[in-house]
């Protein structure tokens, strides 16, 4: 099983999105967190656009990235160019990408449903990866 932390600023759409589809996709071959270099709240925006394709997310909490030791995860994922900002440590799993996706907040719900369906796609490739691994 493969253990994957998805990583923005806030842990309050991208990065949640994200959990919310490699739980929904990836099944029992991975283990999946999402968190933010601070904690927030889930945005309601993206709870709705996540039911849209069928994906429960209410129920996720967003949590700080201090809370978490980078050695029990396999992959990180930045989703908002927050790299840069991560500790070592977090950088040099065995698989860290940073996918620089728009940040929703404050846009029409147009825009949320966009950066859901590009988060969608690169968990979906995510996981195709992890597989081969």
């Amino acid at each position: 099983m493969k253990k994957i932390m998805f990583v923005c600023k806030k842990n309050s759409r991208r990065s949640q999105m994200a959990e919310g589809f490699a739980r929904a996709l990836g099944g029992e071959a991975v283990s999946v967190t999402s968190s933010g270099l601070g904690s927030s709240l889930v945005d309601p925006l993206a709870v709705a656009v996540m039911a849209e394709v069928g994906i429960d997310i209410k129920g996720q909490t967003s949590k700080a990235l201090s809370n978490f030791n980078p050695e029990d995860y396999d992959a990180v994922i930045s989703l908002c160019g927050c790299g840069v900002n991560l500790p070592t440590e977090w950088v040099l799993r065995e698989v860290f990408a940073d996918w620089q996706l728009d940040d929703p907040e404050g846009q029409p719900i147009e825009t949320f449903r966009r950066v859901r369906d590009e988060v969608k796609e690169r968990v979906e490739e995510l996981l195709r990866s992890l597989k081969k691994k």
